[in-house]
């Protein structure tokens, strides 16, 4: 008997240690996506991936297959051995379904459908009249100590003889030793929310940023992920997508209802979405469903791509409204499948390109973006007022000095120790390195100025050059905030070698108001302007090292011009300007107007203009330092009148014209973008050719190709010849797509666009015009082509193509070869 008892024993626990755990995961071989519920079977025994992918196995017998099975891909067999750990699957798409979707099943979009159904009485925004709380908001930019190696590695290079050279590479060894002290970054503030019939606003009570006395404001308003579950579209990364309860949703994603679980002590369906299309990189999670109101009571999203983005809501269920309010909101990105580098207030985050795991645990890589949300003193349904509701978000200058005593209260509970080295150790290296007055310059130089003592120096009034005036040389600046926050005065004077003439501008303005930015302004120039130019005076003036369009430009006018203008923000999301003005204008090219039998070679105009550009979809922010459009949406519009005055202009020159321009830019999370541009332009009555339109065409009249080669404009026409065609009215339409760039090595990487551009237009009267042949578009002009920016030092080629009714009959006249250049000042 004892003899058998020791024989089963060891039979038991030689069976048991000849079983080995395997944790393991199944990604999709082409995305490395991971591929969630799917089946494992192993020796008749069924397992289900989690919705990230992953499994737990036990495995007795290693000869026999660990299975993986999955609609869409073909079944794949793996084994493991004694020393396997942890295991990789990476499923192939079976090429033989044609139409890899999946559907989802009836009763469980049945549950989706009542979600969708009772949006308006689960959605706090929808069902409650008011509500308010604070929140607490912590970002850090971290890493994982114990997930970074701490050897220091060997490199072999070789030099320009052949020879190998040694190198040590301690890189790992001291990011370790950083990480371990402290965080890479942080900052954190405390808002209020506030909600009620006309709207959301944010009002920041406190705020801090390592390493900055005054924060970045538009970093207070960067919206990495949408406040609420309910809202559609979806926001991740400031990109819109799809969300998954909504109607539109139900088509793009299928529902799998998994179990039936308990969410604070109320019953919920656990439901895990996807998209139809399986290989997407679009939104996948766990939503967690009241199984009484059908309310989000838990939600989980994930995107893989090229970085990988976990987001999590948590709720609290509040008896009295019946109604699930948000307790916590988390938000982690972490490397992706890409090899760019993520940059974040100017520091810079590196991804690898895969998720498998791996021994490397190289620096930076394992580094991740982390933001914790938390309200607090939650009042629902109680009077609550909100000041001028069409700015989102208000930073009083009381938000920036808060002592260290008020953050004791947040930090009283964590058990980071890392948190308060951070402050002190970025604050340190800020002043050593001088960030804050990097970002102060580098907010000038993005606007085109320099500051300089009492002044700004205007980067643009330096050098440029034009067929006309050759190289022109200048100077300008306007005075800034150390002399006078409410008075500037704004002066530039230039001087061509061609043309051996002087030109110089003055404005001086003066501010009635700081909070919408109203300034009134009066100015005199004597300068030349390009013929038929379409400006919008409510364009924002950004830095270019270089203008180049004008560079092959020869046909100017001279306008000597005395103006009155007003220009504010006081209308909501709206830049508006008026302005009066008187114009002696004469060109600088054989050119005689001729109308009701009454010639001019010169002439007087006096101008009333009014310009709006109005952006909708954006939001803005007021800042002890102005108002911001810290969230920039679109479609945005700019509309501009402009009338001659009657009885000051000359007598037969008498004229109406209207202009309208729309953008749209439309961004996707892989990196790639759309751009849409549409403009038109109208005029009424006698205008002479420097006042109609030209379409900004850039493409010089020479013989050869490589002739014709010159730097691209940003919406230029590139196959269009200078002066080719006029229109007292005209429609264009600008379609482009941007990819992501393409890593070919040797620090080569180009960033490939694809673009087509319409334009059509006509114009009456074309005998009025004396000196200048020209054509009409009344037939319409297309042109396509192919753009390879930024492919070393920010040089790079574009090629268009001139095709349809306005093709020119010798085919290299219809091609146009262009130099780009892209200046990245890093901000």
């Amino acid at each position: 008997m004892r003899n058998l008892l020791l024989l089963t024993f060891f039979s038991i626990t030689s069976f048991l240690f000849s079983q080995t755990k395997i944790k393991g995961q199944v990604i999709d071989f082409d995305t490395t996506i991971p591929i969630s519920f799917a089946t494992i079977v192993h020796e008749g025994k069924t397992t289900t991936t989690d919705w990230e992918g992953r499994f737990s196995i036990t495995v007795s017998d290693f000869k026999k297959p660990i299975v993986f099975k999955y609609k869409g891909y073909y079944d794949k067999f793996a084994y493991a051995n004694s020393k396997t750990t942890f295991l990789l699957i990476k499923a192939v798409t079976d090429i033989n379904q044609k139409k890899q979707e999946l559907y989802t099943d009836n009763d469980v979009n049945k549950i989706i459908k009542k979600v969708i159904e009772n949006r308006d009485t689960n959605d706090p925004d929808e069902k409650l009249g008011s509500y308010e709380y604070k929140n607490y908001e912590y970002i850090q930019v971290s890493a994982n100590p114990d997930s970074i190696s701490s050897k220091i590695d060997t490199i072999y290079k070789r030099n320009i003889f052949g020879k190998r050279r040694i190198k040590l590479d301690s890189t790992n060894y001291k990011f370790k030793k950083i990480i371990e002290n402290q965080h890479l970054y942080q900052t954190e503030k405390v808002n209020l929310i506030q909600h009620n019939q006309q709207g959301d606003k944010e009002t920041v009570l406190a705020t801090r940023m390592a390493g900055f006395k005054q924060p970045i404001y538009e970093f207070l308003g960067l919206k990495l992920i949408s406040y609420s579950v309910y809202e559609n579209p979806f926001e991740i990364l400031e990109t819109p997508v799809q969300n998954p309860i909504s109607n539109y949703g139900r088509i793009l994603y299928n529902y799998t209802l998994i179990d039936t679980v308990k969410v604070d002590g109320r019953s919920a369906y656990r439901i895990y979405f996807q998209p139809k299309k399986l290989r997407s990189n679009r939104l996948r999670g766990l939503l967690y469903i009241d199984t009484k109101t059908f309310a989000i009571s838990k939600a989980y999203y994930r995107i893989y791509g090229i970085v990988n983005i976990n987001a999590t809501y948590t709720f609290d269920y509040l008896k009295d409204q019946n109604l699930w309010f948000p307790k916590k909101r988390e938000f982690k990105v972490h490397k992706g499948s890409n090899k760019e580098d993520l940059k974040i207030l100017g520091g810079t985050i590196k991804f690898k390109a895969s998720l498998e795991q791996n021994n490397e645990n190289n620096t930076s890589d394992q580094a991740y973006l982390q933001i914790e949300s938390t309200p607090f003193d939650i009042k629902i349904n109680k009077p609550v007022q909100i000041s001028k509701p069409q700015i989102k978000i208000n930073v009083p200058a009381s938000s920036l000095n808060k002592p260290k005593s008020y953050w004791s209260e947040f930090t009283k509970d964590t058990i980071d120790k890392r948190k308060i080295k951070t402050y002190t150790s970025i604050d340190s290296l800020s002043v050593s390195e001088r960030i804050e007055d990097r970002i102060f310059l580098g907010r000038k130089i993005i606007n085109g100025y320099f500051p300089v003592s009492l002044f700004d120096i205007d980067l643009r009034s330096i050098i440029k050059y034009n067929n006309f005036e050759g190289f022109r040389f200048g100077i300008g600046a306007i005075t800034n905030d150390k002399l006078a926050e409410n008075y500037s005065i704004a002066f530039y004077g230039a001087y061509g070698l061609k043309d051996d003439v002087f030109k110089f501008g003055i404005t001086p303005s003066y501010r009635i108001d700081k909070t919408s930015e109203t300034w009134v302004s009066a100015s005199y120039t004597d300068d030349l302007n390009e013929i038929a130019q379409t400006s919008f005076a409510t364009d924002s003036r950004r830095f270019k090292i270089y203008d180049p369009r004008p560079i092959n430009i020869s046909t100017f006018y001279n306008a000597k011009t005395s103006s009155l203008s007003i220009e504010s923000k006081i209308l909501a999301k709206t830049s508006s300007y008026f302005s009066i003005a008187h114009n002696s204008i004469t060109p600088l090219f054989d050119y005689t107007y001729s109308v009701n039998d009454v010639s001019y070679t010169k002439y007087n105009l006096s101008t009333a203009q009014l310009s709006f550009q109005w952006n909708p979809f954006s939001n803005y922010m007021q800042t002890p330092l102005g108002l911001i459009e810290y969230e920039k949406r679109h479609p945005k519009f700019s509309l501009q009148f402009t009338q001659t005055l009657p009885g000051i202009t000359e007598k037969e020159i008498n004229f109406s014209k209207i202009d309208f321009k729309t953008y749209y830019e439309i961004p996707y999370l892989s990196g790639q973008k759309s751009t849409v541009l549409f403009q038109g332009g109208i005029v009424f009555g006698n205008a002479p050719l420097t006042h109609l339109y030209s379409i900004a065409p850039n493409n010089i009249n020479r013989d050869a190709i490589l002739k014709r080669i010159t730097f691209a404009g940003k919406n230029s026409f590139e196959t269009m010849y200078y002066n080719e065609f006029f229109s007292d009215r005209f429609l264009s339409l600008q379609l482009k797509h941007t990819f992501n760039r393409v890593n070919i090595g040797y620090k080569i990487n180009p960033e490939f666009s694809v673009a087509t551009r319409f334009a059509w237009g006509t114009i009456d009267h074309p005998e009025n015009h004396i000196g200048l042949p020209f054509k009409s578009l009344e037939k319409g002009f297309i042109e396509s082509g192919v753009e390879a920016n930024k492919i070393f030092k920010g040089l790079g080629l574009t090629t268009y193509y001139r095709y349809g009714p306005n093709q020119l009959s010798n085919f290299d006249d219809n091609i146009s070869i262009k130099i780009t250049y892209f200046l990245d000042l890093g901000l």
